[in-house]
């Protein structure tokens, strides 16, 4: 490795030449041989390069660096490290899918916290002559209101009456004429 002063050089161009004591002419330096240094080489600096000869017969500094100047650092490419960006959204998903059938599982069953068993208790003032009105506020002492709303949740015609009559936000009377489940063949 040969030690020289840049004698000259021209930026706008990229080249220069290097005057050295251990060699007999002037070397050739191009910027392309100083990629890995931190500056430009301006005139006056002390280059540490190696000497190449070309095919036309003259000489060119080659694994050049300037004296004091740090290197700069190696940026190696590094493969890029595609994330996968479908989880955070698959796990959304999934998640709205699980609220979704529980909503739903909660309807269905007719689950609700907001709506308290209502006990009918029978009305004593009915005539107690009537045998169809005993019966039928007999059987009604067995029913509270305890959430159910639909006819697919009754189990006769007489709990659906009673949930018709005593609990709120049945949906088993659509035509509104008082008579509930008049389209379930069950009853």
């Amino acid at each position: 490795m040969h030690k020289g002063q840049l004698k000259s050089w021209k930026d706008d161009k990229g080249f220069g030449f290097i005057q050295s004591s251990e060699l007999k002419q002037d070397t050739f330096i191009h910027i392309s041989t100083l990629k890995a240094m931190s500056r430009k080489p301006k005139v006056g600096d002390f280059i540490y390069f190696d000497v190449e000869k070309q095919a036309n017969g003259k000489s060119r500094a080659v694994n050049c660096r300037i004296e004091g100047v740090a290197a700069k650092a190696i940026q190696r490419h590094r493969p890029r490290v595609h994330k996968n960006t479908s989880a955070p959204k698959s796990k959304a998903i999934l998640l709205i899918a699980v609220i979704a059938i529980g909503a739903f599982g909660y309807q269905r069953l007719g689950l609700s916290t907001a709506t308290t068993p209502v006990q009918h208790t029978p009305n004593t003032v009915t005539p107690s002559g009537s045998l169809l009105n005993r019966a039928f506020s007999e059987s009604n002492a067995n029913f509270s209101c305890d959430g159910r709303q639909h006819c697919s949740q009754m189990t006769s015609r007489a709990e659906a009456e009673f949930f018709t009559k005593h609990c709120p936000n049945t949906k088993m009377d659509g035509d509104r004429d008082g008579i509930p489940c008049e389209n379930d063949s069950r009853f």
